[in-house]
């Protein structure tokens, strides 16, 4: 190896011709101390040309040994830092994702009890405008199925009627003067006995506006409305 090329080394890389001493090495101190040896070194140059091409060759390993070690330091911290961004801008993703499914979850459930504050609503109106019943027809000696069904649509909504319309189908056939000659159910809507719809007027067995009143009463109560009592009647068979 050539004297300049031994005075580069020891120039540029001050820190490895102290680290290496006599080279054999001693720890390097400090940042001052490789400046020092930076001088040191340059003045000493000439020396290191006079080296033995053995003891040159360490010098030189000294040196490229230290540059790695300087260069893996560096793509350590690189490396870290990459991976501690990664980090967090992975915990800020999750974080967001996160909340997006509590806010679809606390919508859903909003929906949800607004459904069911419009049904109970709606059962509570169908409820309340049988307590009156207004019926405009005059009360007569005898009633066609026609007449108690408009009677009946004036007592509930249309839905609501619909399905009271195919219970009492089931049941009587509208006539509200049907028999069961088994068990003696009676009128409309077949209550049994036929007396318990005397709690909506002492005309039951005769006024088809108290049967449905009655019916419509029953059904409201035992299942919530006349809808519900269809679908139970549907499983069932009666209600």
């Amino acid at each position: 190896m050539s004297g300049n090329l031994v005075r580069g080394f020891a120039v540029a890389s001050a820190t490895a011709v102290t680290t290496v001493g006599a080279v054999t090495g001693v720890a390097q101190s400090s940042t001052h101390q490789a400046a020092d040896d930076t001088e040191t070194a340059a003045g000493d140059s000439t020396l290191l040309a006079d080296l033995p091409m053995g003891q040159q060759a360490q010098v030189q390993a000294a040196y490229l040994t230290q540059q790695a070690d300087t260069q893996a330091i560096a793509a350590d911290n690189s490396a870290r830092r990459t991976a501690e961004q990664t980090a967090r801008k992975q915990a800020a993703q999750d974080a967001i994702a996160k909340q997006k499914a509590a806010q679809r979850k606390a919508d859903q459930q909003k929906a949800l009890q607004e459904a069911k504050d419009r049904q109970e609503a709606q059962q509570k109106a169908a409820r309340s405008s049988t307590a009156s019943g207004p019926i405009s027809l005059a009360p007569q000696s005898s009633y066609t199925a026609a007449d108690a069904k408009a009677i009946a649509r004036q007592m509930m909504s249309g839905d609501q009627f619909q399905c009271f319309s195919n219970i009492v189908d089931h049941e009587s056939g509208w006539n509200y003067k049907a028999v069961n000659p088994s068990s003696g159910a009676y009128g409309l809507v077949q209550a049994y006995p036929g007396s318990k719809m005397a709690s909506a007027g002492s005309d039951w067995q005769t006024n088809p506006a108290t049967q449905i009143k009655w019916g419509l009463n029953y059904m409201n109560e035992r299942y919530g409305s006349p809808c519900d009592a269809w679908t139970f009647w549907q499983a069932n068979g009666s209600y």
